[in-house]
């Protein structure tokens, strides 16, 4: 569901940043600012329950990636392959997935059911 302001709303938030005095205007440049801030504020941080991690990857010399024991199913560019290890052995792996369509979907949120 996209997100709407209204002008008063966006008055309300310009005179709260400073960015106008009250019952002062707000010009039209500076709209996107102050909609950019309701938008943040609107919107719903992840918690960290809500993102999957994996517990185990393991990245063996010709591309094949595991992922938690299961083999990771899409085919990967291992020249563009990021890997940073802590010294207690967690860390990121950034990979690079080709793909000829992408979907971003945003997920459900529990008053929109």
């Amino acid at each position: 569901m996209p997100l709407s302001f209204t002008d008063a709303e966006i008055q309300a938030k310009a005179e709260q940043l400073g960015l106008v005095d009250a019952g002062t205007p707000l010009p039209r440049n500076q709209r996107s600012r102050v909609v950019a801030a309701l938008t943040t504020e609107k919107r719903r941080p992840a918690q960290k329950a809500d993102v999957p991690i994996a517990q185990s990857v393991v990245i063996e010399p010709g591309g094949d990636v595991t992922v938690d024991g299961k083999p990771f199913p899409w085919v990967l560019q291992a020249e563009r392959m990021e890997v940073t290890l802590s010294p207690d052995g967690a860390g990121m792996v950034r990979l690079t997935m080709p793909a000829l369509n992408i979907q971003i979907l945003k997920p459900n949120t529990p008053d929109e059911k």
